[in-house]
């Protein structure tokens, strides 16, 4: 029997560690990160716009690993790192988004759970609607209203085609509402609505085949957006397919895909009645949104508009009366 072996510190095995230097969630502030506005959302890619230099090429970025999946959306303002060159085949990070001033958000409709950013830090809602081919449709434009004042939005109703129908009886139904109401025809220059949008963040909404994308044309005259023809059923045919900041003069205009339906899922009657202040304050104490809808005898006193409280009873019954699995009732 031989000898027993001796061991020393040579036969010790120890796996290498990953380090020594501590794990820390701690991330760097980029404090050199450029500031830029998001004007396009495209499969994981996000096209920026530096701030402060009109003439500086647009730039794609990626999301940096650090913000996870939080969505970054049109109308951001949003810090980018790398590189800014804007030239082919480079990429930059987005490592921060900013507090967002104003939100338009949507559901497809008034059961989907599910809501969807149209565009963020907008400072207007323009609500484009066609006198004619395809008809207007106040519920929709109700809706809208609703959306734009709970989302911080100031509203403009923006008539087309008055080429083809008188705008009185339409613009009548929100002569009370206080807010700007423009009218357009077509083959003319929207002169008016340029005035509105000028020094501003716009967010352009409607039904497909209203005209949006026309207007869009107008107003930015290199922007490549189709225009699409209305279907023989008076559906519009989509053309603009994701949201897309354009620069004006002092401002972007942002135009959206046309939609069918404008879910409010997300806003409760309560918030409904708090976007119109004059109203809220005539039912405050009523408990019950059916209370809210006989509030009729402020209105020959006087206290209240007639056309404002019938916005509001429009979108309140729409939203009480939607049954499950159905449209809004937008239409």
């Amino acid at each position: 029997m031989g000898k027993p072996r001796e061991y020393d510190e040579t036969d010790v095995r120890v796996r290498p560690g990953r380090g020594s230097r501590p794990r820390t969630k701690r991330r760097p502030d980029h404090a050199d990160a450029v500031e830029a506005m998001v004007t396009v959302v495209d499969r994981g890619r996000w096209t920026c716009a530096p701030a402060g230099d009109p003439d500086r090429p647009p730039v794609t970025a990626m999301r940096a690993r650090e913000l996870g999946r939080s969505p970054i959306v049109v109308g951001d303002r949003v810090g980018i790192v790398g590189d800014l060159s804007g030239a082919p085949d480079t990429l930059a990070r987005i490592v921060r988004v900013e507090e967002r001033r104003t939100l338009l958000r949507r559901t497809a409709d008034d059961t989907d759970p599910f809501e969807r950013i149209v565009v963020a830090n907008a400072d207007q809602l323009v609500i484009v609607t066609a006198l004619a081919d395809p008809e207007p449709r106040e519920g929709f434009v109700d809706r809208c209203l609703v959306a734009a004042y709970a989302g911080g939005l100031t509203p403009v109703l923006c008539l087309t085609k008055s080429d083809l129908a008188d705008p009185g009886p339409f613009a009548a139904l929100y002569a009370d509402l206080g807010l700007p109401i423009v009218v357009t025809r077509r083959g003319e220059f929207p002169t008016e609505l340029a005035a509105l949008l000028d020094g501003q963040v716009s967010a352009l909404v409607g039904h497909s085949g209203v005209g949006k994308s026309t207007l869009v044309n107008a107003l930015v005259p290199d922007a490549v957006q189709r225009t699409g023809v209305v279907s023989g059923v008076g559906k519009g045919r989509h053309t603009t397919v994701a949201a897309l900041a354009l620069p004006i003069e002092g401002g972007w205009v942002v135009d959206t895909p046309g939609v069918r339906s404008f879910g409010l899922a997300h806003v409760t009657p309560d918030a409904v009645i708090a976007a119109f202040e004059d109203l809220a304050a005539a039912v405050e104490e009523c408990p019950r949104v059916e209370r809210a809808l006989r509030v009729g005898g402020r209105v020959t006193d006087g206290v209240l508009q007639p056309g404002r409280l019938a916005a509001l009873r429009r979108v309140l019954v729409a939203l009480r009366a939607a049954p499950p699995g159905t449209p809004s009732a937008d239409r």
